[in-house]
C-alpha cells in the first residue's frame, strides 16, 4: 500500500507505542518529526522502523509539512501521536484505489478521556480529514488549529472505522493543554489583528457550555461530559482574554 504515515511527537513515550502498532499492515514508510523528545518516544519509534526528523519546533502545521515533505509516498497519512486506527479502518483504508489525486478521505473519531469513550457532547460528533494527497493538498503552518489547503475540485469522501483518539491521560495533562492552546489561539487572533473581544469573552463561555452539554447531549456522557464543557467553556473564556492581555501590552 504506497501510503506515507507522518506523526508529530514530543514526549509521546505512553501512547505512541499503541499508535505505531495499529499500522501493522498498513505502511512502510512512518516519518517522526519529532520536536525535543526527553523520554523514550524515539526509541519506541525506532523499534517500529520509522524514520525520524528532528526540527525542533516550528508549529503543529510546519512540522506536519516537514514530515509531508520527507515522505517516501504521496498518499499521506496524518496521525497524531496519540491516535490509533482501529480495524475496520486499517481494513478500509487497505481497500482504497487512491486513484483521484484530488480526493480526501475523511474519517470518524472516538475520543477517550481517561479511558472512557465520550460519545456526546462536543467531542461526539468529531471527524477529520487524515488521508491526502501531497501534491494537490499541505497543511497552512497557523501555530494552533492548522487547517489543510483544499481547492475548488477536492471531492471528501467520510471511510468506514474509526481513529481511536486517546485525548486525556490525567486532569493536570488537560488543564495544561487547555492553557496552552488557549495562549496559542490568543496569539493567532493577535496576529491576525483581531479587536479586544469584550462580549465574546463572557458570553462565547457561557454558548459553549450550553451548546455542549445541553443541546448537544453532553450530560449524557456524565461527570466526564460536565468536564469536558466546563473546560471547554473554560478554554474559549481564556483564549479572549490572553488575547486582551497581548493587545493591552501592546497599546503600552
Amino acid at each position: 500500500m504506497e501510503i506515507s504515515v507522518v506523526i508529530i511527537t514530543h514526549n509521546e513515550s505512553h501512547i505512541i507505542g499503541n499508535t505505531l502498532q495499529s499500522l501493522n499492515g498498513l505502511t512502510d514508510d512512518i516519518v517522526i518529526v519529532d520536536s525535543g523528545s526527553t523520554d523514550d518516544t524515539l526509541n519506541i519509534c525506532r523499534r517500529f522502523n520509522a524514520r525520524i526528523l528532528q526540527p525542533g519546533w516550528n508549529g503543529y502545521g510546519a512540522n506536519k509539512n516537514i514530515g509531508i515533505d520527507a515522505a517516501r509516498y504521496n498518499w499521506i497519512l496524518n496521525l497524531d501521536a496519540d491516535e490509533a486506527l482501529d480495524e475496520e479502518l486499517k481494513g478500509s483504508l487497505n481497500r482504497l484505489a487512491l486513484a483521484n489525486v484530488n480526493e480526501v478521505f475523511e474519517m470518524k473519531f472516538k475520543n477517550f478521556f481517561m479511558g472512557k469513550w465520550i460519545r456526546h457532547g462536543e467531542w461526539g460528533t468529531d471527524k477529520h480529514i487524515r488521508l491526502f494527497n501531497r501534491a494537490m493538498v499541505k497543511w497552512n503552518e497557523a501555530a494552533v488549529h492548522e487547517g489543510l489547503t483544499l481547492n475548488p475540485e477536492t471531492v471528501i469522501t467520510l471511510i468506514k472505522g474509526s481513529i481511536l483518539h486517546h485525548t486525556v491521560h490525567s486532569l493536570e495533562e488537560y488543564e495544561q493543554k487547555t492553557v496552552s492552546y488557549a495562549r496559542l489561539n490568543a496569539r493567532k487572533y493577535f496576529e491576525q489583528g483581531k479587536n479586544r473581544p469584550w462580549l465574546k469573552q463572557y458570553f462565547s463561555p457561557l454558548f459553549s457550555f450550553l451548546h455542549n452539554y445541553i443541546i448537544r447531549l453532553g450530560f449524557l456522557d456524565g461527570k466526564e461530559g460536565l468536564l469536558i464543557a466546563k473546560t471547554t467553556a473554560r478554554y474559549t473564556y481564556l483564549k479572549y482574554a490572553f488575547l486582551n492581555e497581548l493587545t493591552l501590552k501592546s497599546n503600552k
